[in-house]
């Protein structure tokens, strides 16, 4: 049996890129988005708003025009046209079957350009087509959909399962729960810092963008570290579970309500890291 390490705040305070004088906001990484669809557009509402909060110099949304409006009503600082980006979020909020859609055929084009990528949702089978590294993000019905097993075996022993789909899809996976798994690059962690009040709708999207942004600003690590994606995916998850405390305050939480507590949390193990 595989043994996973603890991922805490210590370890998440140290893969956190702060900017410096010299940075500008291309050089602090900019994540390109293909999230959300007509049917759940908060789903891009949400990783957008906690991918800007984690630390990007830039987020470029690509999708329809209402839930790109929907973006841009939240977050006007998000940019909504093609360009240059460093890391790709894509799949929070869209149907798996439907490839069809607009959202799978720009998916499809990002997928071939063998940048970092996070896939979530329903984006996790385009794993199989992707050019560079990736990592996905699925829960355990998720998983138990791509691997084509029970969900039950998945709820019996989520590690084991982390490690197994990692190993046979040739992929960074971080396993959603309570404790979250994430197996990849030769390394095993969990991370259990969310509380009881999480699980509520838009986790996922919320934990997808902030992962997002930790990847764009990390590429030059994750081309040269094969450990770095796991190790980002983990502190992804702890920043999430913290942030989540942080606006919960012991009790219910909305998910705006922990992304705009995540910028607080990231200052707080910067400090204390």
């Amino acid at each position: 049996m595989t043994d996973f390490k603890a991922w805490a705040a210590d370890d998440a305070a140290r893969h956190i890129r702060i900017p410096d004088e010299s940075d500008d906001k291309y050089s602090r990484g900019v994540l390109g988005v293909i999230t959300g669809s007509d049917q759940y557009p908060g789903a891009a509402v949400l990783g957008v708003e906690a991918a800007l909060r984690t630390g990007v110099g830039m987020v470029r949304y690509l999708g329809g025009e209402r839930v790109s409006s929907l973006v841009l009503q939240r977050r006007p600082e998000a940019v909504a046209s093609e360009g240059r980006v460093q890391a790709w979020l894509i799949g929070s909020g869209t149907d798996h079957a439907n490839r069809e859609d607009a959202a799978h055929a720009l998916a499809a084009v990002a997928i071939a350009q063998a940048l970092p990528t996070v896939l979530d949702g329903g984006a996790l089978e385009l794993h199989d087509g992707a050019t560079g590294p990736v990592v996905i993000t699925p829960h355990y019905g998720e998983l138990a959909r791509v691997l084509g097993v029970p969900k039950d075996d998945i709820v019996a022993d989520p590690a084991v399962w982390a490690v197994r789909a990692s190993e046979e899809l040739g992929v960074t996976v971080l396993l959603k729960g309570h404790r979250s798994y994430v197996a990849g690059g030769g390394v095993a962690l969990v991370a259990a810092s969310a509380p009881n009040w999480l699980a509520t709708a838009g986790a996922g999207d919320a934990l997808a963008g902030i992962l997002g942004a930790l990847v764009a600003t990390h590429t030059a690590e994750i081309a040269s570290v094969e450990t770095t994606l796991a190790r980002l995916a983990a502190s992804a998850a702890v920043i999430h579970g913290l942030a989540a405390h942080r606006a919960s305050a012991g009790g219910p939480l909305t998910i705006l309500d922990l992304a705009e507590a995540v910028p607080g949390t990231i200052a707080g193990l910067l400090r204390h890291g």
